[in-house]
């Protein structure tokens, strides 16, 4: 059994890693200051007898005593609205916050894993995107809140590996889906299932053939957990490799939920990416990970969560 903190621990993707953690038998320590996650996101072990809760903001406090063997940083805001509607929080929890855990870290000689993301490549240049690829991101643009934090907390991640001898590693996490995630929270997947599950027109942003990879949760848990129990610093992308327009997605979320939405065009937002897919080559290689869910099992599974929770009536 290990100790380990997660921040941003009752979020979408941090509660499943909080599972996950649980099953295998680990303490965890959960730190959230609930602004975009939600307690209700740890139902199904919020009475485990290993899993304590501190509703608190990692940029102001951490509250946390006794030893620690790892820290997951995964709090921030991550859907764009919320990201754009908190700019200075966002930059607080990644830069700030990233500070006061990587201190944690190095007072417990705890690994340390960083949340980043594939927005730190911008509206790439270079595809599939590579770790060794510096990005094309605007840095005075309203995205820019969510992708400099990012940016600022991998060069505060690695200058303590690199000062302090602190072990981290830095995951960069591309378009996850799957049950919890907020419907119509500002990312495609939820947004798209949740109209079409209401018969309203899907929202298209552009001409749709922008595209994006999209990973279900299950497969991007396992390959941050192979990354938190591996020596590797990173980064490394986790996420899956095979590569969808907006379109595709869209017939897909019509196909699975029986809809008879239409199309609904609008102008394309500002910096939104042209295209986004990992090379996911040292995910393979030094983590032995890969997908393995595809994206119409993945859409099913999720659309099968959100009946069970009477999604379309809340």
């Amino acid at each position: 059994m290990a100790r380990i903190v997660v921040t941003g621990g009752a979020g979408f993707l941090g509660s499943h890693l909080v599972e996950r953690l649980l099953e295998r038998g680990d303490e965890v320590v959960v730190l959230d200051n609930l602004v975009t996650g939600r307690v209700e996101n740890l139902d199904a072990v919020r009475d485990h007898p290993a899993l304590t809760f501190v509703e608190c903001d990692v940029s102001r406090e951490l509250p946390v005593t006794g030893a620690v063997d790892a820290i997951l940083h995964f709090a921030s805001p991550a859907s764009p609205p919320r990201y754009l509607e908190l700019p200075i929080e966002t930059l607080d929890v990644g830069s700030a916050g990233t500070r006061a855990c990587l201190e944690l870290a190095r007072a417990n000689d705890a690994r340390f894993l960083l949340a980043s993301t594939s927005e730190v490549y911008g509206d790439p240049l270079v595809h599939p995107q590579t770790e060794d690829y510096w990005g094309n991101v605007n840095p005075c643009g309203v995205r820019s809140v969510y992708d400099e934090a990012k940016r600022f907390a991998e060069a505060m991640t690695l200058a303590y590996h690199r000062t302090h001898g602190v072990r981290v590693g830095v995951v960069r996490i591309f378009n996850t889906y799957g049950p919890r995630l907020q419907p119509a929270d500002g990312r495609v997947v939820s947004n798209l299932l949740l109209q079409a599950m209401r018969h309203e027109p899907l929202t298209i942003y552009g001409d749709g053939t922008q595209t994006r990879s999209f990973c279900y949760v299950d497969d991007e848990v396992r390959g941050i957990l192979a990354l938190l129990d591996s020596d590797v610093v990173g980064p490394v992308n986790v996420g899956n490799d095979q590569e969808f327009t907006v379109l595709e997605l869209a017939r897909l979320v019509v196909e699975i939920t029986d809809s008879s939405s239409e199309l609904e065009f609008l102008p394309i937002p500002a910096d939104d990416p042209v295209q986004r897919c990992p090379d996911l080559t040292r995910a393979r290689v030094l983590l032995g990970w890969k997908p393995e869910v595809p994206l119409i099992e993945g859409l099913r599974r999720m659309h099968e969560s959100y009946c069970a929770a009477d999604t379309v009536a809340n």
